[in-house]
């Protein structure tokens, strides 16, 4: 029988592996799921559409079937993030032009999500089509964070974030198309890795993916469930890009490890401050690969980062003016409604007036970056950089609804500006959760590595797991009781 306590400490591996021996059933461990989520999120605002009933349906049906499903992530409960299309749930990507949306459809990476086993309790908040770092959208409201409610999650996949550091469920859905998985677990004390560029399931048009620049995947408490996760979604033959190279098993090659050549960024790409706390995050992970006996060098990737941000955001708003056009035109309002949030009428604006040869030279200026990228890593195995420049900002600090757009597009570029790159070059990055502040938040740090090399990451961040045993810390906690 597990207490609720007991399911808090269990990452999705061993709930897995514990529902498949027996040892607790999939109803008992949803139960301890939903006993959580109703004691939290009103504190968290992390669960935005609940499927509580339909969880339990499923939870019974595998505790009924006669054999174990060979699916590796059978009753794991889960999350599905607002962004992406499930069936029969609304779909309104946190905006209230979509409040009556819905979708009869699942994206593709939630039918890879289904085929794994897990049972999903629903979806979690985002900001407005996932278009800014915090998630505090004006549909949804502010989704808190658990190790202190005055502060952001993170964006996009900030609800996400906040149900795994709050042990609601051990894995949820994230995507991240600028830092949306990695924000969202510095901020909130978890393993966010962004795989390869075709690694894992896409739809086949371009703007499902801002044009190869966003990717899917999960946010976790622990490396092992990020690299049997990727062994559960990953595609095995290319849709829409490339296959990037990758082992058999990126769980069973979690224990290789070899001595790495590792450039460390230590200035802000744009000559933003870094907070102290921050570089002590860096310090401290340093001196652990020091001690593991990886070499050490300082260096700066080759890139015009002004210029990368205006290429990449040439490509988004198109693809926000994409998605944002035709709803308009549905209701019958034009891109000065109400129904938008400033920042996102803004991109949507800039979108509708770029041209064909703006979006195509966005994109060769994107794929030439790509190709240095690719040469500075045949000199380094790794790349290891801050995630944010700050810790986790205050609740209100960045808001996309703002009359002074200025400001917020200061903050926006000041606090963010290493994860990026990633996205438009398609190469896999890794945030991992090595430090608290002094006021009690997490700091996380970024290593980044060649296109199709998310197994060395992956093996790297379980080495820095066993030195800072991130998975023991736990921000909130409930009474130790037992599902009725």
């Amino acid at each position: 029988m597990a207490s609720s306590d007991d399911y808090q400490q269990l990452d999705g591996i061993a709930v897995a592996e514990g529902i498949r021996q027996r040892r607790f059933g999939a109803v008992e461990i949803l139960d301890c799921a939903l006993q959580l989520a109703e004691s939290l999120n009103p504190k968290l605002n992390a669960i935005t559409w609940p499927t509580y009933e339909k969880a339990r349906d499923l939870a019974r049906q595998l505790d009924g079937a006669t054999s174990r499903t060979a699916a590796p992530f059978a009753g794991v409960p889960f999350l599905f993030k607002d962004l992406s299309a499930v069936s029969g749930l609304p779909q309104t990507s946190q905006s209230r032009l979509f409040a009556t949306e819905s979708s009869d459809h699942d994206a593709v990476i939630v039918k890879a999500f289904r085929q794994a086993g897990l049972i999903s309790l629903g979806k979690t908040n985002t900001p407005e089509l996932g278009l800014t770092i915090t998630t505090e959208s004006a549909y949804a409201g502010p989704c808190h964070n658990p190790w202190n409610p005055d502060y952001s999650t993170g964006g996009s996949s900030g609800g996400s974030a906040a149900a795994v550091a709050a042990r609601i469920v051990p894995i949820a859905h994230g995507s991240d198309g600028g830092g949306s998985i990695r924000i969202p677990a510095s901020c909130c004390g978890l393993v966010g890795h962004k795989p390869s560029r075709g690694l894992t399931p896409v739809a086949a048009e371009l703007a499902a993916s801002w044009s190869g620049m966003s990717v899917g995947h999960v946010l976790t408490r622990t490396v092992r469930d990020s690299a049997a996760m990727l062994d559960a979604i990953r595609l095995q033959q290319p849709v829409l890009y490339p296959l990037p190279p990758s082992p058999a098993s990126f769980l069973a090659t979690l224990d290789q490890v070899r001595p790495l050549k590792i450039a460390v960024q230590r200035t802000h790409p744009q000559g933003a401050e870094l907070h102290p706390e921050v570089l002590k995050a860096l310090d401290l992970t340093l001196a652990a690969l020091v001690r593991a006996g990886h070499r050490i060098i300082e260096a700066t990737p080759p890139v015009d980062y002004s210029r990368l941000s205006r290429l990449a955001g040439r490509i988004i708003n198109v693809h926000v003016a994409q998605a944002i056009i035709p709803q308009l035109e549905k209701l019958g309002v034009d891109l000065a409604t109400p129904l938008l949030e400033e920042a996102t009428r803004r991109m949507a604006k800039r979108g509708a007036e770029l041209t064909a040869r703006d979006y195509v030279e966005a994109v060769d200026g994107l794929r030439q970056l790509e190709i240095r990228m690719e040469e500075f890593f045949r000199s380094y195995d790794v790349l290891l950089s801050p995630v944010l420049a700050q810790p986790p900002a205050p609740l209100g600090w960045l808001d996309m609804n703002s009359d002074d757009m200025k400001t917020y597009l200061q903050r926006f570029n000041s606090y963010s500006g290493f994860c990026a790159l990633f996205n438009a070059t398609g190469q896999p990055s890794t945030a991992l959760p090595v430090h608290q502040s002094n006021a009690g938040l997490p700091i996380g740090i970024l290593l980044s590595t060649r296109w199709g090399g998310d197994d060395l990451l992956l093996q790297l961040g379980r080495r820095l797991e066993v030195e800072f045993e991130w998975a023991n810390r736990q921000p909130l906690r409930t009474e130790n009781s037992r599902p009725g």
